[in-house]
């Protein structure tokens, strides 16, 4: 066990140090997390020091994706990823963002969508174009597979919120405040007939003013607008990766977030196995010589 975690250990440090310029961005946001880990924990905010340790997880994922799956993320997709992962977790939950900034929420999921698109583009097109599999899909069904598979991580996103919210209490699917809504609970005829509340500037809850100035909405607008605007980001990479497949290759802005095969030279993992290897025989050819002195 101890021997795995060591090889990983030097795989993922020759990793995160492979592209100075993701490096780098990976090291201030680190630093950030800790500096917010700390004083979270300083002011007895114990969930919001599992959230900082959660996201310094998640920052290392692009890397430990690269090298068990053996594919090298662009440093653009790679830096959009680990500021999206900052983004949502420290400035959206801890500082509160997607309070503060209403468009916040909204910004991360159309980002979400256009970048789930660009990885399952990229995960169809390396199996259309390896030896190992006959089929070969055309351009137009790359796109489809790409936009499927960005609304299908989007949706699964969505489950994930609704749950939290329902068995722990949480609020994850922000609430939107509405003036009119269609009901047909509220036809006294039974007869499935939407009945309309317009007008709505107050609501009482237990004999208390919400003090909102309309009807409280728990969530469906925030969940279908987020799937709305994940729709647009997979749309939207998923024509950008049509004609990059059409062209094959000429797109450079496709190029900056469209991950690749590895070369052998950067697979860091097979690195690290023989290091490993080597090291360990010459350690016991040592040991043999050792035996023989003696």
């Amino acid at each position: 066990m101890k021997k795995k975690i060591r090889i990983m250990g030097k795989a993922i440090h020759r990793e995160l140090r492979e592209h100075k310029s993701s490096f780098m961005v990976y090291i201030i946001l680190r630093a950030l997390v800790i500096v917010v880990m700390i004083l979270q924990f300083l002011n007895r905010n114990y969930e919001n020091v599992f959230l900082c340790l959660l996201t310094l997880a998640l920052l290392i994922a692009p890397s430990l994706i690269q090298i068990n799956l053996k594919i090298e993320l662009p440093t653009a997709l790679e830096i959009t990823i680990l500021i999206f992962i900052f983004a949502a977790e420290i400035l959206g939950e801890i500082h509160s963002y997607y309070l503060i900034f209403p468009f916040w929420d909204t910004v991360l999921h159309t980002l979400n969508g256009f970048l789930m698109a660009a990885i399952g583009f990229a995960l169809v097109d390396i199996l259309n174009r390896s030896e190992r599999f006959s089929f070969q899909l055309s351009p137009v069904f790359l796109a489809i597979v790409a936009f499927c598979f960005s609304m299908t991580i989007g949706v699964i996103w969505e489950f994930f919120e609704f749950a939290m919210d329902c068995f722990f209490s949480l609020d994850m699917q922000k609430d939107t405040v509405i003036h009119s809504f269609q009901s047909v609970l509220l036809d006294p005829t039974r007869s499935n007939i939407p009945i309309p509340v317009d007008n709505i500037r107050d609501v009482v809850v237990n004999g208390k003013s919400l003090g909102l100035g309309g009807y409280l909405d728990i969530g469906l607008i925030d969940t279908m607008n987020d799937l709305l605007v994940n729709f647009i980001g997979a749309v939207i990479f998923s024509v950008i990766g049509f004609f990059y497949v059409k062209t094959r290759g000429k797109g450079r802005f496709a190029r900056l977030f469209i991950p690749r095969l590895k070369e052998k030279s950067a697979d860091f993992l097979a690195q690290a196995e023989a290091e490993e290897k080597s090291s360990a025989l010459s350690s016991s050819s040592s040991e043999v010589t050792e035996k023989k002195d003696t």
